[in-house]
C-alpha cells in the first residue's frame, strides 16, 4: 500500500464521515422539533423508552450524539434518569442500522436489477437527484430530503473509495499480522475503542471495518472483539459532554459506558468460554460486510434484552459512581438550558420554548396576585411577586442568549422561523410581567397614602381584573400548548377589555368632574386602569402571532388581521365577542346604575 493509496483511504474516510453527518443532519431537520416530545411522550415505559433510542439513533445515525442529547435533556430536568437508561440502551440498537445499510455492497449477480440496486450503481443516482432538490427547490422539506439523498450518495461513493484503497492490504504481510495480533482479545478491543475515540462514531468506525473486510483479512477472531471495543469508544462523547453538568446527566453518561462495559464482559465470557470448551469451527474464517453488521446488532439487541429487567439496578449503579451532594439544590424556577443540544439545533429550539412557557406560567401567576394585593398589602404575597419578577427578568436574558447561540448553529428554516418567534413571545411576557408589577406597586403608594377607592370602583376593577384573569389564561395556555382554537377567543376578549376600559375611563372622570373622588385616589384609579389594558394588549400580541405562526403566510400582518376582525366580517369572532360581551359589560353597566 503505497502513499497514493493512503491518500484514497483519507479521502474516502473524509467522504464516509461526511457523508453520514449530513445524511443525519437532513433526517433530524426533517423531523424538526419534534423529537423531544418524542422522547418525553413516548419514555413513560423501559420498552417505550429503548423502541424510541433506536428510531432516534436511527435518525440522526449516532448513538453518542442520541445519548449527549439525553444527557441534555436530563441536565434540563425534563428526562429522569429512569426514563434515559431505557434511550441509552435503544441507542446502541439504532446505531447498528448504517451497518445494515453498508452491507448492501455484498449483494451479488450479474442481472440488470441487482446491478442497479448495489450501492456502486445507485449511490451516483441518489446523489445526484438530491443534489437537483437541495440546489433548485426552495421548499425546506424537499431541500431536507435532498441533503438526505446526497449524504446517503456521499456515504457509499466514501465507502467505495475506502475498499478501493483497502484493496493492496490483500497482499500485505504485515497487515495481515497486525490484523492475526488483533485476536488478542485485550488487543482487540482497545483497538476497536481507539479507533471509534478518534472519529467520535461506532457506526463510522464499523463502516471502516466493513470496507476493510473486503481485504479477506478480517476474520471472526479479529473482528469480535474490535466490534466490542467499538462499542466501548463510543462512550466518550457523552463523558465528555456530561463534564460540568448536573449529577443526573453525569449519571446517564455512566450508564451508557456501564451497559457497554458489562455487555462487552458478558459476551467476551460466554464466545471465549464456548471456544476453549468446544470450540468456534468458523473462528479463524473472513468475515464479510453483512457477519460484520449482523454480529453488531446481535450484541446490542441482545446486550439490551437481558439489561431491561434490570434498568433500576443500573440507575443504581450510576448513583453509587456519582452519589448525590447533600449541599446541592437545584433551583426549581429557572429550567437549566443546555448548551450540549445545540447539537441537535430543533431540540435546542425546543428546550428554549419550555423555558418560554415557565417564564408564561411566572408571568400568569404574578398577574394572579396583582389586583388583590391593592386591597390588602400582604408583605409576603408582594415578596414571593417580586421574586417570581426576578426569575422572568433572569428568563429574558437567559433565553434570549441561548437563542442567539442557538442561531449560530445550522438552523433549519422552520427552526429559524421557530427562534425569531420565541424571541417575540419573551418581550410579550416580560411585559405581562412588568405591568403586573407596576400594579402591585401602586398598592404600595394605596398603602403608604392610606387611599381609599369607593365600593363602585373597587367592584369596577374586580369585574375587569376576572376578564384581565381569563385573558391571560387563554394566551399563556395558547401559547404553553400551541392551540389556535384558544388564541383565537383572546382577540374577542380583548376588545371587549377594551370596551370596558374606556366606559371605566368615563365613569371615573365623570367622578372626578363631580368631586365625588379625590385627585389624588382618582390618578391611582387610573393609572391601574391603563396597565391592566396594556396586559390585554400583550395577550392580544401573543395570540396574534401564534395565529400568524401557523397560518404559513410568510407576509402575515397581525395588524390586518385585527381589521379584519374587528370591522365584523368574521362569523365566528362576531359570535364569541357577544358571548364575553354579554359575560363581562352588564356587570359593568350594572355598577353606574
Amino acid at each position: 500500500m503505497d502513499i497514493f493509496s493512503v491518500i484514497s483511504l483519507a479521502g474516502g474516510i473524509a467522504m464516509f464521515l461526511y457523508g453520514m453527518s449530513i445524511m443525519g443532519s437532513g433526517l433530524e431537520k426533517l423531523a424538526g422539533g419534534q423529537m423531544e416530545g418524542v422522547l418525553r411522550r413516548l419514555t413513560s415505559s423501559t420498552l417505550m423508552a429503548v423502541l424510541s433510542g433506536a428510531v432516534l439513533t436511527g435518525l440522526i445515525q449516532s448513538s453518542a450524539a442520541t445519548t449527549v442529547i439525553v444527557i441534555g435533556l436530563v441536565n434540563s430536568g425534563i428526562m429522569q434518569l429512569t426514563q434515559a437508561i431505557g434511550v441509552i440502551m435503544g441507542a446502541n440498537i439504532g446505531t447498528t442500522i448504517t451497518g445494515q445499510i453498508l452491507r448492501l455492497g455484498d449483494m451479488e449477480g450479474g442481472g440488470v436489477l441487482l446491478r442497479l440496486l448495489k450501492p456502486t450503481t445507485i449511490a451516483p443516482v441518489v446523489m445526484f437527484i438530491g443534489a437537483i432538490l437541495f440546489v433548485f427547490l426552495k421548499a425546506p422539506k424537499k431541500r431536507n430530503i435532498g441533503q438526505i439523498l446526497m449524504g446517503f450518495g456521499i456515504l457509499f461513493t466514501g465507502m467505495a473509495a475506502m475498499e478501493t484503497a483497502v484493496e493492496p492490504l490483500r497482499e500485505s504481510p504485515l497487515f495481515l499480522e497486525l490484523f492475526s495480533k488483533l485476536q488478542n482479545p485485550l488487543m482487540g478491543i482497545l483497538a476497536g475503542a481507539l479507533v471509534t475515540v478518534a472519529i467520535q462514531s461506532s457506526s463510522a468506525s464499523v463502516g471502516i471495518l466493513q470496507a476493510l473486510s473486503t481485504t479477506g483479512a478480517v476474520t471472526w477472531g479479529s473482528a469480535i472483539p474490535i466490534i466490542l471495543g467499538q462499542n466501548i469508544g463510543t462512550c466518550s462523547t457523552p463523558l465528555i459532554a456530561s463534564i460540568g453538568a448536573s449529577k443526573g446527566a453525569k449519571r446517564a453518561a455512566v450508564v451508557h459506558l456501564y451497559f457497554n462495559l458489562i455487555g462487552t464482559a458478558v459476551f467476551m465470557a460466554v464466545i471465549y468460554g464456548i471456544k476453549y470448551i468446544v470450540g468456534i469451527p468458523f473462528w479463524e474464517a473472513a468475515m464479510n460486510r453483512g457477519d460484520i453488521a449482523d454480529f453488531h446488532t446481535l450484541f446490542n439487541v441482545v446486550t439490551t434484552c437481558c439489561f431491561i429487567p434490570f434498568t433500576k439496578v443500573l440507575a443504581k449503579l450510576a448513583t453509587l459512581t456519582i452519589p448525590d451532594a447533600g449541599s446541592e439544590k437545584q433551583n426549581l424556577g429557572m429550567p437549566i438550558l443546555d448548551e450540549r443540544l445545540f447539537n441537535s439545533p430543533a431540540m435546542a429550539i425546543q428546550q428554549a420554548r419550555s423555558a418560554v412557557v415557565t417564564m408564561a406560567n411566572n408571568a400568569r401567576a404574578n398577574y394572579g396576585e396583582s389586583v388583590g394585593l391593592l386591597f390588602s398589602h400582604d408583605q409576603e404575597k408582594i415578596a414571593e411577586v417580586n421574586a417570581r419578577e426576578q426569575i422572568i427578568d433572569r428568563l429574558e436574558y437567559y433565553i434570549s442568549n441561548y437563542l442567539v447561540k442557538a442561531s449560530d448553529h445550522e438552523l433549519s428554516e422552520a427552526d429559524s422561523h421557530n427562534a425569531s418567534d420565541l424571541f417575540s413571545f419573551i418581550t410579550e411576557f416580560e411585559r405581562i410581567g412588568d405591568y403586573s408589577i407596576n400594579v402591585v406597586e401602586r398598592s404600595g403608594e394605596i398603602f403608604d397614602k392610606e387611599i381609599r377607592f369607593s365600593d363602585s370602583a373597587k367592584n369596577e376593577l374586580l369585574v375587569l381584573d376576572s376578564a384581565i384573569r381569563e385573558i391571560v389564561d387563554l394566551a399563556v395556555d395558547a401559547f404553553s400548548q400551541n392551540d389556535i382554537k384558544l388564541a383565537a377567543r383572546v382577540e374577542p376578549l380583548e376588545e371587549t377589555i377594551d370596551t370596558m376600559c374606556e366606559m371605566l375611563h368615563s365613569r371615573h372622570i365623570e367622578r372626578l368632574k363631580a368631586g365625588t373622588c379625590a385627585i389624588e385616589n382618582g390618578v391611582v384609579f387610573l393609572e391601574i386602569l391603563t396597565n391592566l389594558e396594556r396586559i390585554a394588549d400583550h395577550c392580544s400580541n401573543i395570540a396574534a402571532r401564534l395565529i400568524g405562526s401557523e397560518s404559513n403566510d410568510t407576509e402575515f400582518d397581525a395588524h390586518e388581521l385585527r381589521r379584519r376582525l374587528h370591522d365584523g366580517h368574521v362569523p365566528d369572532y362576531n359570535i364569541t365577542l357577544a358571548q364575553y360581551e354579554k359575560k363581562y359589560l352588564p356587570a359593568i353597566e350594572g355598577e353606574s346604575a
